[in-house]
């Protein structure tokens, strides 16, 4: 079965970057035609797109952030990862990884709270 879980630092300080991983489980993240998302949502608001990295390892940001978004990945360890630079509260919000496009196979989610 396909898994996916999101690991973080869980508080960031203001300026500094948020690095979250996701490790998947259950299927090779190369696999043809397959999609990897991060998705976020901010407390009291609905989910924001951020990217997407495709199994060749292409990837595109939503516009809004992608002057300080970049999406990577490790084939050996079988994760990608999502690296947010230059971080304020607005960036506070559970991040979720998935797979899929639409995604439909989602992780749990991880808080990712920015503050000093």
């Amino acid at each position: 079965q396909v898994r996916l879980q999101e690991s973080g630092p869980g508080l960031v300080k203001p300026s500094q970057t948020l690095s979250l991983t996701c490790t998947v489980s259950g299927v090779s993240i190369t696999t043809n035609k397959h999609h990897w998302s991060w998705i976020r949502q901010p407390p009291g608001k609905g989910l924001e797109w951020i990217g997407v990295m495709a199994d060749s390892g292409s990837t595109y940001v939503s516009p809004s952030l992608k002057s300080r978004t970049s999406i990577s990945r490790d084939t050996s360890k079988n994760q990608f990862t999502l690296q947010l630079t230059s971080v304020t509260p607005e960036d506070t919000a559970v991040y979720y990884c998935a797979r899929g496009v639409p995604p439909l196979d989602w992780g749990q989610g991880t808080q990712a709270t920015v503050s000093s």
